[in-house]
C-alpha cells in the first residue's frame, strides 16, 4: 500500500511528492530577495507519468504554496501549472508577486 505524501526539501530548493522512500514529483522554486522579503519562483512542476491523472500535481503545489506563504515569502509563478493553479484559486492573489526578469535571471538554464 502506498502512501504518498509532500514533503519541504529546502536544501534541494524543491518541495517532492514522496511514495514511500520513492519521489514521484517535484515542485522546483529559487528564492530571490526582494525590495519587500523573500520571493519563491516556482518555475518547474513534475509528477512521474505512472502516477498521471491522480490530482497529485495540486497537492503538491497546494503544499509548496501554503508552505511559502506560512514562511512569509511571496509566491512568484513562472511554472505554467502553478500559474494555473493560482489563477483558479484566487485566495492566492494576496500572495503572489509578478515575474520580472531579475526573477528569470535566478533560474538555472535548461
Amino acid at each position: 500500500m502506498s502512501e504518498i505524501k509532500p514533503v519541504f526539501l529546502p536544501e534541494r530548493n524543491r518541495f517532492a511528492l514522496v511514495d514511500c522512500d520513492k519521489r514521484i514529483g517535484a515542485a522546483h522554486y529559487r528564492d530571490y530577495e526582494g525590495a519587500d522579503g523573500v520571493e519563491r519562483v516556482f518555475f518547474h512542476t513534475t509528477v512521474d507519468e505512472e502516477y498521471g491523472g491522480q490530482g497529485l500535481a495540486s497537492v503538491l503545489v497546494k503544499f509548496a504554496l501554503e508552505n511559502t506563504i506560512a514562511a512569509g515569502a511571496k509566491i512568484v509563478p513562472v511554472c505554467p501549472y502553478v500559474k494555473a493553479y493560482v489563477a483558479k484559486h484566487k485566495d492566492y492573489d494576496e500572495h503572489l508577486a509578478q515575474p520580472t526578469p531579475a526573477h528569470l535571471e535566478i533560474l538555472p538554464r535548461a
